[in-house]
C-alpha cells in the first residue's frame, strides 16, 4: 500500500479498532452473564427503573442494529477491494512448436516508464488483467500539485495506449483511470 493511499488505512485502523471494542463488549457481557466475572451482578439492570419502555423502543433498536451492521459490513468490503486477478498470457497455437509466455507485469513495464516521463506525472502504477482473449488495464496516474489531468490524458489517449495495444497485438484494450493528486508541493527531480 501506498504511503499516499491514507484513508485506505485509517479505514483498516478503525475497522479494526471499532471490531477490538465489540469483542471486548461482547466477551465481557456473556462472561458476566454467566458468572465468570464478578464485576457486576447478572441480575442487576442495565438501565434505572423499573418500567419497560414502549413496544416501538424494540423495534428501533433493532433495526438500527441491523442497518448498522450491514453498513460496516459494506465498509468492510469495500476495504478488501484489490487489484483485478492477473493472468499469464500464453502466445502460440501450436504447442509442438512452442509457446511464449509474457507475465502482466512485464507487459506494462515499458508503458509505465513512458508514463512516468509525462510532465505533470508523479507517479503510475498499473494492473494487466484478465486473459488475452478478454484484456483489461487498470491505470493509478498520480498528478503533480499543478498537473494537467487533461492534457495527460490527452496524451495517453493519442500516444501511450494506443502504443501499447501495438505492442500486445490487441484491437481493443478496456482501460479504467484512476487519478490522485500528491501531497508533495513542487516538481520533482530527475
Amino acid at each position: 500500500m501506498s504511503s499516499l493511499n491514507r484513508p485506505a488505512r485509517l479505514n483498516r485502523a478503525l475497522l479494526t479498532l471499532i471490531g477490538l471494542i465489540l469483542l471486548a463488549a461482547g466477551g465481557f457481557a456473556v462472561a458476566t452473564h454467566f458468572g465468570k466475572l464478578r464485576l457486576l451482578a447478572p441480575d442487576t439492570p442495565l438501565v434505572p427503573g423499573t418500567a419497560r419502555p414502549p413496544g416501538w423502543v424494540w423495534y428501533v433498536i433493532a433495526a438500527s442494529a441491523v442497518i448498522s451492521g450491514l453498513l460496516l459490513l459494506r465498509w468492510l468490503g469495500a476495504q478488501l477491494a484489490r487489484n483485478p486477478k492477473t493472468h499469464t498470457w500464453r502466445f502460440g497455437t501450436e504447442p509442438d512448436r512452442g509457446t511464449t509466455e509474457l507475465a502482466p507485469g512485464t507487459a506494462v513495464e515499458p508503458f509505465l516508464a513512458e508514463i512516468r516521463a509525462y510532465p505533470g506525472v508523479h507517479a503510475a502504477h498499473a494492473t494487466l488483467a484478465g486473459t488475452r482473449e478478454t484484456p483489461a488495464l487498470a491505470l493509478v496516474l498520480t498528478a503533480e500539485q499543478d498537473g494537467e489531468l487533461s492534457t495527460i490524458r490527452d496524451r495517453l489517449d493519442t500516444h501511450g495506449l494506443p502504443r501499447l495495444r501495438q505492442a500486445l497485438d490487441l484491437d481493443i484494450l478496456p482501460v479504467t483511470i484512476e487519478f490522485r493528486f500528491t501531497t508533495r508541493i513542487g516538481t520533482r527531480t530527475r
